[in-house]
């Protein structure tokens, strides 16, 4: 696949958000994490299904907040590709 091919998951995830999604990581039970931060939410895809996460609808306010909840319950596989500064942030996405 190449830089510009989107994979199946992002695809989906870009389907429930309004902007082109963050990659956040895959878990440890092997769903794969997107955020949007004109949503505010988290979608969550695993296999054919996805779940979107408004962080409105939750007790987690920030994402970093979600990242160390999915830690705690599932661990990551990969990532959390999150932290650091907001333009570290925006950067990593646009290079993905």
């Amino acid at each position: 696949m190449s830089k510009s091919e989107v994979n199946p998951q992002e695809r989906t995830a870009r389907e429930l958000l309004t902007q082109r999604p963050l990659f956040l990581g895959v878990d440890g039970v092997g769903d794969t994490h997107y955020w949007d931060s004109y949503d505010k939410a988290v979608v969550v895809v695993a296999g054919d299904d996805a779940e979107k996460v408004k962080s409105a609808d939750t007790r987690f306010w920030m994402l970093g907040e979600w990242c160390e909840y999915t830690r705690e319950e599932r661990g990551w596989d990969e990532g959390p590709h999150v932290g650091g500064s907001l333009v570290g942030d925006l950067v990593r996405g646009v290079d993905a």
